[in-house]
């Protein structure tokens, strides 16, 4: 374990993965291997003949190698190990080779400011280890991890999920010297507020109040815990805004097939706007505390 899993970007990629990877690596006291991920539709000559088009795969991959070797070195990490992989599909391999190689973090740079390429969302629905997406939006370029929490649900996968949520996000916090702060929204349908039927004040007061307990053992500042109602995915659009989050820390519960697309999943909607780095931590057996007696 300790090892974090980070995928080089692209030459289009707006972020540098493997530097803000490594500097992760490093403020967490783990250790980083860099994985290249390469893959080419050949036409000609490489096309129809075989020893051609290896060729033509080898020199792509050992050109790839070459230049993080070049960074790696500039960076003055030499000793982080580097992989080159051809793979039409990189979320299989990363995803796989993640999990059976005991890595506990993968970092991959967003390769658009204004939203998440298909391999992107495959990892989000299929990663059994947290993910960290990394964006470059001057916008947020504070120094504040926000955690998102649904403090409400009876749901005992749900809780565990915010348990986990919150371990991760404090350790991140430390790690980086961020000053650390927790939201839960309260889901209210726009047409209800629109109409006055719900006192969204008053609701805020209360959950408050319900959560109090539960809300003193975290030992947070009480001006860093933030309880809002309406739509999840604009209330922490807004508020990561606000505080110009660097990182935003959520759970996703990962629902696939007939069931993700009927009930949809409250996290992709969340990231579907967010333009903060976002630390995505799956709802995996393997990652989720049990539930504290008291």
């Amino acid at each position: 374990m300790d090892k974090v899993f980070i995928i080089s970007q692209k030459e289009e990629a707006h972020t540098d993965a493997i530097a803000a990877g490594i500097e992760l690596t490093r403020a967490m006291d783990k250790r980083a291997e860099v994985f290249a991920y390469s893959f080419e539709y050949f036409s000609g000559a490489e096309y129809y003949n075989p020893r051609l088009g290896a060729a033509a795969q080898q020199k792509i991959m050992k050109d790839r190698a070459a230049k993080i070797e070049e960074e790696l070195k500039a960076l003055k990490a030499t000793d982080v190990p580097t992989h080159t992989v051809w793979s039409k599909d990189l979320y299989e391999h990363a995803c796989r080779h993640s999990i059976r190689h005991g890595f506990d973090l993968m970092v991959k740079a967003v390769h658009h400011k204004d939203h998440y390429l298909p391999v992107d969302w495959h990892l989000i629905r299929h990663v059994k280890i947290p993910l960290m997406l990394l964006t470059d939006n001057p916008l947020h370029r504070g120094n504040t991890v926000l955690m998102a929490v649904d403090l409400g649900s009876d749901n005992p996968l749900k809780q565990q999920l915010n348990q986990t949520v919150i371990s991760h996000g404090k350790a991140l916090a430390k790690a980086m010297g961020s000053q650390l702060h927790l939201a839960f929204v309260i889901r209210v349908p726009k047409v209800l507020r629109d109409m006055d039927l719900i006192n969204t004040t008053t609701l805020v007061k209360d959950a408050y109040q319900e959560h109090q307990q539960q809300l003193a053992k975290l030992n947070m500042d009480p001006e860093c815990i933030h309880i809002m109602a309406g739509d999840p995915d604009i209330c922490l659009y807004e508020l990561s805004c606000r505080l110009k989050a660097r990182y935003l820390v959520l759970g996703s519960r990962q629902r696939h097939g007939v069931l993700g697309y009927v009930i949809g999943n409250m996290a992709e909607s969340i990231l579907c706007r967010i333009r903060s780095n976002v630390l995505v931590i799956p709802a995996d057996d393997q990652l989720m505390a049990p539930l504290n007696s008291d």
